[in-house]
């Protein structure tokens, strides 16, 4: 009985297999079915990662971006005259050389190279979190020390933010060091030249106000670079103050072609206070200056009116300034003249050739 049931399958999947091979159609329908399940499978996943792709926010650009800081860099200008301007110095007599025209050549590209070092920006990061870890409450210690004990790592060949500062505190806490006493205690064993361990007073709100009345802008953010850590309260104050002030009086050719226009033009954008800027540009007949000013806005913020129809109708160079002016400018009637006076000077100049 055993025997009679396999020879009954084999003679069925021989006929099955007969059957298939010499109909098409069939043998096509058999096999196609565990293609089409594979295929339908493979659509279904290609459909669910298309919608979870579209559903995650868009990433926002940073300024540390490749793309970010090639338009900012061109903003930025260089001028060589104002990047190499005299500086007050010990007095020292000139020295003249006499070059031939590729010497020339070659000293200029040297400059060129010396300056585009220079006005290299300064990090844009975001505020430091205050440092508020305790490590240990031993009672039993209060009363011992009337003042604050600080230890510190003084190894070299340590990052200074990765150093081991602790505070022990005349009631027993043990506790890190704050963000403030770190700097000092960094300061005390590894000064920097021209930091001082008390920020002067001219960092003050108050005191703001005379170096900006002197145009002194350029000055004071030199000054809080080299006192501040990028991401401490006191450094983007500063900062963001200086840039409200030019913005507040159109003076924007003081950065121009320093190292701190890049992180102006970016503050402004990401405020969304560009009209000015890009008055200032349309006036100085900067064109290109001005399109990637308001490509950087569109790319900021990819919500936006302007970045929306500048989407739509693939806006590009004088349009989408035009579609700019006609959904997000608050001095939409200031930029059209600007944008007038450019045009008739281009005409003119047309016509005069």
């Amino acid at each position: 009985m055993r025997c009679y049931f396999r020879g009954k399958m084999a003679a069925f999947r021989s006929m099955r297999i007969l059957f298939c091979s010499n109909v098409p159609q069939v043998r096509d329908a058999y096999f196609g079915s565990y293609v089409f399940y594979r295929c339908a499978k493979r659509a279904l996943c290609t459909k669910i990662t298309n919608a979870d792709t579209a559903s995650q926010p868009m990433q926002k650009p940073q300024f540390t971006d490749e793309e970010i800081q090639r338009m900012l860099v061109k903003m930025t200008g260089l001028n060589l005259q104002k990047i190499f301007r005299p500086v007050k110095q010990e007095h020292k007599p000139p020295t003249y050389k006499l070059m031939t025209d590729s010497q020339l050549e070659k000293a200029t590209q040297n400059a060129i190279q010396v300056a585009q070092e220079r006005l290299q920006f300064p990090p844009v990061l975001v505020e430091r979190k205050p440092i508020t870890d305790i490590l240990a409450e031993d009672r039993f210690l209060e009363g011992t020390e009337t003042a604050k004990l600080v230890i510190t790592d003084i190894n070299y060949g340590i990052a200074h933010r990765e150093r081991f500062i602790v505070v022990r505190e005349p009631n027993g806490v043990l506790r890190k060091a704050t963000w403030e006493e770190r700097d000092r205690m960094i300061q005390v064993y590894f000064p920097r030249e021209g930091r001082r361990l008390t920020p002067v007073p001219l960092f003050k709100d108050e005191n703001l106000g005379i170096h900006f009345n002197q145009d002194r802008h350029e000055y004071l953010l030199e000054l809080c670079l080299l006192q501040f850590e990028p991401d401490s309260p006191d450094y983007i104050r500063v900062h963001h103050q200086t840039y409200k002030d030019i913005d507040k009086r159109g003076k924007y050719e003081l950065l121009r072609s320093t190292r701190h226009f890049g992180g102006m033009t970016w503050y402004l954008v990401n405020n969304k206070l560009i009209d000015g800027l890009l008055i200032d540009m349309l006036q100085r007949y900067l064109m290109e200056d001005a399109v990637n000013l308001v490509k950087l806005y569109n790319m900021v913020h990819p919500e936006s009116e302007s970045a929306k129809q500048a989407r739509e109708c693939s806006a590009e160079a004088f349009d989408l300034i035009k579609v700019y002016v006609n959904t997000d400018a608050q001095k939409a009637g200031y930029i059209e003249l600007a944008l007038q006076s450019h045009q008739e000077v281009l005409h003119s100049s047309a016509s005069a050739t």
